[in-house]
């Protein structure tokens, strides 16, 4: 897994990623607003493992969520802080208990113990900033097209797939309150014999980020909906359409 560290939350003055816009406009005679995001649209495709009846992943660090856990967690830090000054906290003030990300193979250790440390003693381990996500096609905005191979799935995935070989499961807009982003997804099939290995993109010094993270095909549906690993709706959404139509074809059940 990726070591994170010297994590700071600063305000964003300018982006080449992201760009807030306001929208003014009359709906039913009333004049609304509306802030919103523009950013790129995506391409993800769904990797399946013929050989070995499981889907490849990628578990990547998202700051994003990172900071929403962070956020969360602060409540529970303010209560622990009352108890510490022997302040009786109120019922109506008590948060839930957070469960313990087992599924994730998090210990009990510090973060010193585990190599994973913040730039403040309140921050969360990074662990829980790490989400898992289809397999974007090289970073591509668009969907991938002619005689060559999405080299997000070799250079992080380390499967050799023909762009041919990718088919279409549909798109669909994401964030449609804050970005509205088009995100097209593929589904692909892979065994064995075309995994080559990870390798390193070109122009590029070092491998990409992230760890492969594998998902039986009979474990799929319980992964989908187990809200204490953080997943992306791509995920969830791929899974269901992979049950409804792909799992048939191999005659395994998915577990719903």
């Amino acid at each position: 897994m990726d070591q994170i560290n010297n994590i700071q939350v600063v305000p964003c003055t300018s982006s080449n990623h992201l760009k807030p816009f306001r929208v003014h406009y009359s709906q039913n005679g009333t004049k609304k607003s509306w802030d919103f995001m523009r950013t790129h649209e995506s391409v993800s495709i769904l990797i399946f493992n013929t050989t070995s009846h499981c889907f490849v992943l990628v578990k990547q660090f998202r700051p994003a969520v990172y900071v929403c856990e962070w956020e969360k967690s602060k409540p529970k830090q303010a209560e622990e802080e009352k108890k510490k000054e022997g302040e009786e906290v109120a019922p109506e003030e008590q948060t839930e208990k957070q469960p313990a990300e087992v599924a994730e193979g998090e210990g009990q250790g510090t973060g010193a113990e585990t190599g994973e440390t913040g730039s403040a003693p309140d921050l969360p381990r990074p662990r829980r900033g790490h989400v898992r996500a289809l397999r974007r096609p090289g970073g591509q905005a668009r969907p991938p097209s002619g005689g060559g191979r999405p080299a997000g799935v070799l250079q992080e995935c380390g499967y050799d797939v023909p762009v041919a070989k990718l088919r279409k499961i549909t798109s669909y807009r994401s964030g449609v309150g804050v970005t509205g982003a088009k995100q097209t997804l593929f589904y692909a099939e892979v065994s064995e014999e075309n995994h080559v290995g990870v390798a390193v993109a070109e122009g590029e010094a070092e491998l990409r980020e992230g760890e492969v993270v594998k998902v039986p095909l009979h474990e799929a549906m319980t992964f989908a909906y187990d809200e204490s690993i953080p997943k992306t709706m791509a995920v969830i959404f791929s899974f269901v359409w992979f049950h409804n139509n792909m799992s048939p074809k191999y005659k395994i059940s998915t577990n719903v």
